[in-house]
């Protein structure tokens, strides 16, 4: 009867690995197959890298799309990382057990709340205040737009980092102090970079979600076609291009809107890939 059990499962987690990667292969197969004809009539260079998008007049230039979604992902994560990580930190290490009880439960709460709402706060705090500080221009733009993704990828961050460092053995800290490290210097230079697996991982996860995020973005960004040359200035991502115009598109349009997508899924693996390639030279 054991055996009985192990081989159902071992069978059950078998078929649930199979149709995860059934999935992506699916999901690959969708946006190529309709991805790469459309970039043989647009040309792949005019389509890449081309600064005009004018879809009435049939014109599918998605670099300044490209850029865009770079800088406003790039300063969600220098703005996210440090004050996700060492809030992981902090929680795990030096947090009195009273108050973790109280700010675990709403970090949590924070990674639940849906990304309109996160909208919506952007739109009625951040853009308001960004314009009174930078003298009543709109406050809609690259710097908006990161603020809020930063404090979208908060709670993936210090959940998985805290698990990380908890999962360490206490042997870890207990070394270091025993060999005369203060409290301070036994995590960040024993425990954090044994942990620094779990805390890369953390990091892809939040990269992740951050340049995969459309709603909140479309709300506080300002959804110019154009290369920003500042924090204030309005940018448009891929994923809020593909938001704005799916639902109108048609032929060409929409065909180009796919294609946008399967720029955008080589993006995230490029990524992806990146962070498992500094994560495996680190181990």
């Amino acid at each position: 009867m054991t055996k009985l059990k192990e081989r159902f499962f071992t069978a059950l987690f078998a078929v649930n690995a199979v149709f995860s990667v059934l999935a992506v292969l699916m999901i690959c197969l969708f946006l190529f197959a309709n991805a790469l004809p459309t970039m043989s009539k647009i040309g792949f260079v005019e389509f890449i890298f081309g600064f005009e998008w004018f879809p009435s007049e049939d014109l599918f230039g998605i670099f300044a799309m490209i850029i865009g979604s770079l800088y406003v992902t790039a300063l969600a994560i220098f703005i996210g990382v440090p004050l996700g990580v060492l809030s992981a930190i902090y929680l795990s290490c030096f947090c009195h057990k009273r108050l973790k009880k109280f700010i675990m439960p709403c970090v949590e709460l924070l990674g639940a709340i849906p990304s309109v709402v996160y909208g919506f706060f952007g739109l009625v705090v951040i853009v308001p205040t960004l314009s009174s500080l930078y003298g009543g221009i709109s406050g809609k733009g690259v710097l908006a737009a990161s603020l809020v993704l930063a404090i979208m990828i908060l709670p993936t961050i210090i959940l998985l980092s805290k698990a990380a460092i908890d999962a360490l053995p206490k042997s870890y800290y207990e070394g270091a102090l025993a060999l005369g490290a203060s409290k301070e210097r036994s995590v960040f230079f024993a425990l954090v970079p044994a942990a620094k697996s779990g805390i890369l991982a953390s990091v892809i996860l939040g990269v992740g979600r951050a340049i995969g995020e459309a709603m909140a973005v479309i709300m506080v960004a300002g959804n110019q076609a154009q290369i920003p040359h500042g924090l204030m200035d309005g940018v448009r991502t891929l994923t809020t291009n593909i938001v704005l115009e799916m639902g109108y598109a048609t032929d060409l349009h929409r065909e180009v809107l796919i294609a946008s997508a399967a720029v955008l899924f080589v993006f995230i693996l490029i990524i992806n890939a990146s962070f498992n390639a500094i994560k495996k030279e680190t181990k």
